[in-house]
């Protein structure tokens, strides 16, 4: 099938495309240079034309997810979409079912989500629950940072042995880049406890969770991985966690960046900065210190990160960083879920209302606008609200549109934010509006980027995947910085999304709720040797502790009928 997309006014950074009107040419699921004269014709006049949109940190998919939709049953109720032609009804808010998943993300232009912590015993679950949802590619994160064989290998100074461990577990689970979340912590939590700062000691195992980080960054760049390290640094959500926080970034500089594919060039990935980013000793003298976090990350070229923005909505927090979840439940006395997995690490959920007159969710929606607007370089930052964890993704459009207008944001900190935001924030301060080419960055081409997707995610150039974004918004002719709710509006409802050449969504409704997306992961070599040895270990660490048999563990090539295999080799 061939489409031309015509006259649209295209963004597209990887290729140094601002605005120029100009044509897109589609065959066979490709970006190509022409298309024959029987091509289908897209009129994108007066439109606005996006590489698909591509999310690198959000919760859709697994055990966690699932518990989180079982759990609030009212949280069902607030979003329904009776099934259409060929697809499924849904439901969900803030933790929609599969279905309605895949089709929201589309109806935004997205046409990649990434699932951020996947419990490696828990991967079967994982995979199923991508092969329901519709449209997008994905990919999800196993977790390493609290996983008793890592702890062990880099306890010992066992660099080799971890890589070769890293290795069996990213095939084993189908898993595509190192999650590291609250490093030793969440082990802690097991006996009761947590970790606050990089050089606290995990218990029993006795290593600090700046051993954690630097050797999984080592064993990151020895595998050749597309992604960078994906750290939720320690003492998430706790004031005064800054200082926490920009010791954890420091720790993986000076490794050099080494993918065996894509053209990333930063080590570490830190994510839903926000939560990382408060001064203070209490909630009580709580400030933000997002100006010296973005600092940092100005000066520094081995980071990327996420914001994790606030929407201000009511949502369900769930992350594997189960201390910090008891410390929310014990906050806000809201219901509380909590899960040890076994060898590997935990998980905890709460429900949380960001009400736009309260104090801290005030504060917390200025620290991740300030975090925005204070970095200098779109190359080094991604949109993200951690979903659901600062709000649900269907929020991107409103956060695109806090971005792009200083009027939607000083209406909304005049009209309705409690005056913390104010108070112990510059953000009322701040007058920069993003372009459409640093939202198509924050959006897709940095994303892509390090994510190692770059060379057919987030551009529209020859060769990159036919996932293309059209919005209903005419830049020549609309004032976004003004008219900020007409560019919300465009964006939540894309005029056109193709996925793979394919039309999925027109006019902001759903064409092709049957279409399956890719399941990316990571299939790395290394030492046979080494290898052996260590999958020896690791079975006879099996039958002691686990409980399944090892030969079960494994997903099986039947769970990802759509699989990418991305190929890493040790160096």
């Amino acid at each position: 099938m061939e489409h031309i997309i015509k006259n649209g006014f295209v963004y597209c950074p990887q290729n140094g495309v601002d605005g120029e009107k100009m044509d897109i040419c589609i065959k066979d699921g490709k970006i190509v240079e022409q298309v024959s004269s029987d091509a289908n014709v897209i009129d994108a006049d007066g439109k606005i034309v996006m590489p698909g949109g591509v999310d690198p940190h959000t919760h859709i998919a697994g055990a966690k997810v699932n518990v989180g939709r079982m759990y609030r049953p009212e949280d069902s109720k607030r979003d329904v979409e009776a099934g259409q032609s060929g697809g499924r009804a849904g439901s969900g808010f803030s933790v929609p079912s599969t279905f309605m998943t895949g089709q929201r993300y589309a109806q935004m232009g997205y046409t990649t989500a990434m699932e951020a912590a996947m419990p490696p015993l828990l991967a079967r679950h994982t995979h199923e629950e991508f092969h329901d949802t519709p449209i997008i590619d994905h990919a999800a994160y196993p977790l390493f940072g609290n996983n008793w064989f890592v702890m062990q290998y880099l306890k010992d100074g066992d660099i080799d042995g971890c890589a070769a461990y890293t290795s069996w577990l990213l095939k084993a689970t189908k898993g595509y880049t190192i999650k590291i979340v609250n490093p030793g912590g969440t082990e802690a939590w097991a006996w009761g406890g947590n970790v606050h700062g990089i050089h606290d000691p995990t218990p029993y195992f006795d290593i600090e969770s700046f051993d954690i980080i630097r050797g999984l960054a080592e064993v990151n760049e020895m595998l050749g991985l597309p992604h960078a390290i994906h750290l939720h640094c320690n003492d998430l959500g706790h004031p005064g966690n800054f200082e926490t926080t920009l010791a954890s970034f420091d720790v993986p500089k000076g490794i050099k960046a080494n993918p065996q594919t894509g053209s990333r060039d930063a080590v570490l990935y830190a994510t839903h900065v926000q939560f990382h980013s408060y001064g203070g000793t209490s909630w009580r003298d709580v400030v933000s210190e997002a100006p010296t976090v973005a600092d940092y990350i100005n000066k520094n070229d081995h980071i990327v990160f996420d914001v994790g923005q606030v929407t201000l909505d009511e949502t369900t927090t769930m992350t594997a960083d189960g201390p910090m979840e008891f410390d929310l439940h014990s906050l806000n006395g809201l219901k509380w879920a909590n899960c040890d997995v076994e060898l590997e690490t935990g998980s905890g959920l709460v429900p949380f209302i960001y009400a736009a007159r309260a104090p801290v969710p005030a504060l917390q929606w200025a620290v991740g606008i300030e975090l925005f607007l204070l970095t200098k370089d779109a190359g080094k930052v991604c949109l993200t609200t951690d979903s659901p964890n600062a709000g649900p993704f269907t929020r991107y459009p409103r956060v695109i549109s806090w971005l792009m207008s200083n009027k939607a944001r000083k209406d909304l900190i005049d009209g309705e934010l409690h005056k913390w935001a104010q108070r112990k924030s510059s953000v009322a301060t701040l007058d920069r509006e993003y372009s459409f080419l640093e939202i198509a960055q924050i959006t897709r081409s940095t994303p892509a980027k390090v994510l190692g997707l770059s060379d057919t995610k987030g551009h529209l150039g020859v060769g990159a995947d036919a996932d293309v974004a059209i919005y209903n918004f005419n830049p020549e002719t609309q004032d976004q910085s003004v008219d900020y709710r007409a560019l919300e509006s465009a964006m939540q409802h894309a005029a056109y999304v193709l996925k793979d050449g394919q039309i999925v969504v027109k006019d902001g409704t759903v064409t092709n709720p049957t279409l399956r997306g890719r399941s990316y992961w990571v299939d790395t070599s290394v030492d046979e040797t080494i290898y052996n040895e260590v999958l020896a270990n690791v079975e006879k660490t099996f039958k002691q502790y686990y409980s399944v048999n090892f030969a079960n563990y494994p997903v099986q090539d039947e769970y990802l009928p759509h699989s990418a295999p991305v190929k890493g080799v040790m160096q």
